[in-house]
């Protein structure tokens, strides 16, 4: 099974490739745009796997939560070379993307949300699998719910941008790793099953997560909310 994945949610974009298990990928942290890296990287993988396009048997990407131009700009991808190809897609959670990439077992995945608010959800991460735990919500870090779980580590952006409030929610976490970011190849390990058993839909059935439907906050909701981040 030859599979290609995509996961540009966060500031750190990356494509990877699985061929029958072994998975090669490309990243790069971008503040802003990348959308030229991704076919390049793509070519570039799939010269190093001596492979063609039209080879891959199935396109997944981060679906979100995360930012709705990084949403969209995977999405696109995704779909326009699955059309092309006549390949299912995969969506996956961009929040247990980042769960399994942390390496951890109990994990509280945040992101940054920018409004002042979070993506976050809990994960238990059994090799390549996750349970979901807590539900993806996007909401102030303030008022944002802790995981049940004793323990465990809170991993993402979010607690780069917003770590006391959140602490605050949860003072018995293992540790944090703010530092760590979803992967591509996160992406793939978590799509891998759903593309052996059947699980892929059509391209033009492919959405984003987006959890939160605004882009924008108003002068007032900024203010109300503590300023303009």
């Amino acid at each position: 099974m030859r599979l290609l994945a995509f996961e540009t949610a966060t500031r750190r974009l990356s494509v990877a490739l699985w061929q029958d298990g072994a998975l090669i990928e490309r990243a790069e942290e971008i503040s802003n745009g990348g959308s030229e890296r991704l076919l390049p990287w793509v070519h570039e993988l799939l010269a190093e796997a001596g492979l063609a396009l039209a080879q891959i048997d199935g396109i997944a990407f981060g679906a979100g939560p995360g930012g709705f131009t990084g949403l969209r700009l995977a999405c696109g991808v995704a779909q326009g070379l699955a059309y092309g190809l006549d390949v299912p897609v995969v969506p996956v959670s961009t929040l247990e993307a980042l769960a399994l990439a942390s390496g951890e077992s109990d994990v509280w995945a945040c992101l940054d949300a920018r409004m002042n608010e979070v993506y976050s959800g809990a994960y238990r991460v059994e090799g390549d699998s996750i349970r979901q735990l807590m539900a993806p919500v996007c909401m102030p870090p303030a008022a944002v719910p802790g995981p049940t779980f004793a323990g465990g580590w809170g991993v993402g952006d979010g607690f780069a941008a917003y770590g006391p409030l959140l602490l605050a929610r949860k003072p018995d976490l293992k540790g944090v790793r703010a530092d760590v970011f979803p992967t591509a190849a996160a992406v793939l390990r978590l799509a891998a099953p759903a593309f052996a058993h059947g699980a892929g839909v059509p391209a033009a059935q492919a959405q984003p997560i987006y959890v939160r439907d605004k882009v924008a906050l108003t002068t007032a909701e900024r203010l109300a909310r503590g300023g303009a981040k």
